[in-house]
């Protein structure tokens, strides 16, 4: 199954600018899709009912392509939307964080009406990665921003959007850039502190879906170079994916172990992935 992956460019990244594909075996077969919509792309979500990969695009939009990576689907341009991560919700709507609005925002799967809040604006300082569990609670990552600002916890919503302050992470070395949720229930995190530093520690972080207590560190030691991680996915193998600088790197999810790069590629600067079709 192709891994892909999304690379920023420009300011905010100076990578590809493109969704690229990766063989199994890693090695490069190009960008998936060359549809000009598709402009420093970031979030992704893959609905396999419909058999579609849902993408964020830079240009204020969200698209579904099919396994071709033929765009079939299209939000059209929204004022404002500077989308960051993306994920299905128990509801099959595709929900997407907003950068500017400090806030999640769902969209129905066929993208022909307007998104609607599912938590409001200002809700974090800067929304770094959420995932929905079955139950309908959404575990939110709030993060450093590029300006510097922000905070470094993890908010647990119930499915109304209330808060739940029984769960809680008192974790000093987290500054998570993605969340997902692992198939025990845990929260997984990348983690960059001090965010933006050249000296920064990078690890995996994991904590008990049942109230947020710091369950264990994934570290990648010597087996890989591991900078800036950004987007995590679980592979069909069940090995746990972060792509990061210039790779993709993969951990054994049972024992921790790094597993090293499966991905190289210069300027990846990759945000998110995916395992489609």
């Amino acid at each position: 199954m192709p891994l892909l992956v999304t690379s920023a460019a420009g300011a905010n990244g100076d990578g590809h600018g493109a969704l690229l594909a990766f063989a199994p075996d890693g090695q490069s077969l190009g960008a998936f899709s060359t549809d000009r919509r598709i402009a420093d792309p970031r979030g992704l979500g893959v609905d396999r009912v419909a058999g579609l990969l849902f993408l964020n695009s830079g240009s204020d939009r969200v698209l579904a392509l099919d396994a071709r990576g033929t765009v079939v689907r299209d939000s059209g341009p929204i004022d404002g939307l500077n989308a960051g991560g993306g994920n299905f919700g128990a509801d099959g709507r595709y929900s997407v964080g907003l950068r500017s609005a400090r806030a999640i925002m769902a969209f129905a799967p066929a993208l022909d009406a307007p998104g609607t809040l599912v938590l409001p604006p200002g809700i974090v300082p800067f929304p770094r990665g959420f995932a929905f569990a079955p139950d309908g609670r959404l575990f939110l990552a709030s993060g450093i921003g590029p300006d510097g600002t922000g905070d470094n916890a993890i908010r647990a919503f119930a499915p109304n959007g209330a808060p739940l302050p029984r769960w809680h992470v008192a974790d000093p070395e987290l500054s998570p850039l993605d969340l997902i949720l692992a198939p025990t229930g845990n929260v997984v995190v990348s983690s960059e502190r001090p965010f933006g530093a050249p000296d920064a520690v990078t690890t995996i972080r994991e904590y008990a879906a049942r109230d947020g207590r710091l369950v264990r560190v994934f570290s990648p030691g010597r087996t890989a170079r591991f900078l800036k991680p950004r987007g995590l996915r679980f592979g069909p193998d069940g090995h746990l994916y972060c792509v990061a600088r210039d790779e993709v790197v993969a951990f054994d999810f049972t024992t921790g172990r790094c597993l090293g790069a499966v991905v190289t590629l210069p300027r990846l600067n990759g945000q998110a992935l995916a395992f489609f079709p």
